[in-house]
């Protein structure tokens, strides 16, 4: 795993969309990326996923908040998610702790921080709708709920009538599956703790995965998990420009 602390500089992908053909199923590591610097001091990011411009675009990332660093206010066109995965991440609102979910709807603006650190999960303009509501769940308070098997619970986290998308936490039991999946509206995994694997490998915490509108897996895990889960959030997703449509092609980085 590389040094908490090592850095890439940005400019090296400055310029060019990440992961932005949607028609390519797409898995990342995030355990073995780098940090790279954001324009704040003190906070670092690993992305996974970019559409526009390097500060301004439609972007999916891992970011964490050294002790005592913080961003300035600003602004959130179409919206913003968060998933705190380490730490105490706080802004206007209040502190965070680890599993709070926040959505932010379209027009939010705060000014971020951490007093003694913190590791998010983000996903930035992806939540157009000035009629979204914004939520703000404390996870860990949450009962699991049956879910479509018995050897899965679920916490939900977001839904909402005229929306697509639908965000939740799945718990899965060790030793559960094959659980076959069609995705009518595409899928996102993240990876929380644990392992989960389908046809394609395995994957374990910080992994980040994404299967296009249409794609379908069979899900099963041997040790157990916990992963967060987004389906119907490509509706609201940017193609890019440079997108080369190969089929069910695999990116895996």
């Amino acid at each position: 795993m590389p040094d908490k602390n090592s850095a890439v500089p940005e400019s090296t992908i400055a310029g060019q969309d990440l992961n932005g053909d949607l028609a390519l199923r797409v898995i990342v590591a995030t355990a073995a990326m780098q940090w790279t610097p954001s324009p704040s001091a003190g906070v670092w990011r690993k992305r996974v996923h970019r559409v526009g411009p390097a500060e301004s675009g439609q972007v999916t990332s891992v970011v964490r908040y050294d002790a005592n660093s913080s961003f300035p206010v600003h602004e959130h066109p179409e919206g913003e998610e968060i998933l705190v995965l380490e730490g105490v991440f706080t802004d206007e609102r209040g502190d965070w702790p680890v599993g709070s979910f926040l959505l932010n709807p379209e027009g939010f603006r705060h000014a971020p921080s951490s007093r003694d650190g913190c590791v998010i999960f983000v996903k930035l303009r992806q939540y157009p709708g000035r009629n979204r509501r914004q939520v703000a769940i404390d996870s860990t308070a949450l009962d699991w709920n049956l879910g479509e098997s018995a050897g899965i619970e679920v916490k939900p986290l977001y839904s909402q009538s005229g929306f697509d998308d639908v965000m939740q936490l799945e718990r899965w039991t060790a030793g559960f599956g094959p659980v076959r999946r069609e995705y009518p509206g595409g899928v996102e995994l993240f990876v929380l703790a644990g392992e989960i694997s389908d046809e394609a490998g395995r994957y374990s915490a910080g992994d980040w995965l994404r299967l296009p509108a249409g794609g379908s897996h069979r899900l099963q895990s041997t040790q157990g998990c916990t992963v967060y889960v987004k389906t119907g959030g490509h509706r609201y997703l940017r193609q890019s420009n440079s997108a080369k449509h190969r089929g069910t092609e695999e990116i895996r980085i």
